[in-house]
């Protein structure tokens, strides 16, 4: 009987799979989509010509972590010119060992902080001028293209999750990608 009622559920999809762990890499891959979802970011980081801004590489790279998870891997979010957009091509478990702070981002924040953001109680700036999110990268062009990175911290909200973990540490990240030898 059981085992009827499990089936019959499941086939009317009342069981559903757990959401992802916030800023686990299967969370980062699911941000990834919804960054490309939002025109704020993919069309207005394009026009403000924020994705130009990238040392001739094609890309930024976007890390992020939660503080109160210190043994969580962080994850990233790497966003290319692609097709007139500023589109995220990568989510998931952080590959770039240095980030180029001329170009690329790190933001953490505290869990409590975070949710702030992601439900629009605090914004950016208010965020960063009350040391809420820490910040590390270009901070002269963030502070250009402030509407989208309000739609960025928003978009951390938006991506179902669950913040009642921490990721689980990562026991290999995947290699970075290799270049083609020349």
């Amino acid at each position: 009987m059981v085992i009827i009622l499990a089936t019959g559920l499941a086939a009317h999809g009342a069981v559903q799979a757990a959401d992802p762990v916030f800023m686990s890499a299967e969370w980062a891959a699911e941000a990834c989509k919804g960054w490309n979802a939002d025109p704020d970011l993919t069309n207005k980081l394009k026009e403000y010509k924020w994705i130009e801004n990238n040392k001739k590489r094609g890309y930024k790279i976007v890390q992020i972590y939660r503080m109160d998870c210190p043994k969580s891997p962080k994850v990233e979010l790497k966003i290319e010119d692609k097709d007139g957009k500023a589109l995220c091509t990568y989510g998931g478990v952080a590959v770039t060992q240095k980030l180029d702070s001329d170009v690329d981002y790190l933001m953490f924040a505290t869990d409590e902080h975070w949710k702030r953001m992601g439900d629009g109680l605090d914004g950016p700036m208010k965020s960063m001028m009350f040391g809420r999110l820490k910040f590390e990268g270009p901070k002269m062009e963030a502070m250009g293209v402030m509407g989208p990175f309000a739609s960025f911290l928003l978009l951390t909200g938006k991506v179902p999750s669950d913040r009642t973990s921490c990721p689980a540490e990562a026991a290999a990240a995947p290699a970075p990608e290799k270049k083609p030898a020349k």
